[in-house]
């Protein structure tokens, strides 16, 4: 039997509405400064479910990703509303699914749950990591979150 995903969620309010939010933090730019990561997605046109992308840390300035690059996939697609991507790395998998919902004073409740998942290794190893997995994927949540306000300040300066 597989062992199970483990997941973790979090959620913050922003001011900002919802158009916003989904420019800072759901539309994949070709480099992304505040995380330090560049995307290469597969393809043109708009992005939807089923488009492909690499994910490279640091800027490739329009040079390839580095062979082995983490291979992602947009799985879910509501624009202004839910984005899932799921993120291929050896010997795991990483999806992160950011839900936003309006507020009642007209911001935005960023709503963030990222499941890890291992591919890989030894089912013994990973029992005995489970707590310490738990609390990585937790802390992973709640950086990300953090970095909510520097995406929109990113969207607010362009």
């Amino acid at each position: 039997m597989a062992d199970p995903a483990t997941s973790a969620s979090g959620a913050r309010e922003v001011p900002e509405g919802r158009a916003q939010v989904w420019r800072a933090l759901a539309v994949l730019e070709p480099y992304c400064a505040v995380c330090d990561v560049s995307y290469v997605i597969a393809g043109a046109g708009s992005p939807g479910v089923g488009t492909t992308f690499v994910c490279a840390p640091g800027r490739l300035d329009g040079g390839p990703p580095a062979p082995g690059a983490p291979q992602g996939e947009i799985v879910e697609w509501e624009p202004g509303r839910l984005v899932t991507t799921r993120l291929v790395l050896t010997p795991e998998t990483w999806t992160t699914r950011i839900e936003l919902d309006d507020t009642p004073a007209g911001g935005t409740r960023v709503t963030m749950t990222i499941t890890h998942e291992p591919t890989g290794g030894s089912r013994v190893v990973r029992r005995l990591q489970r707590g310490a997995l738990r609390r990585l994927v937790q802390r992973t949540v709640d950086a990300e979150l953090d970095k909510v306000p520097a995406h929109l300040a990113r969207v607010s300066d362009s």
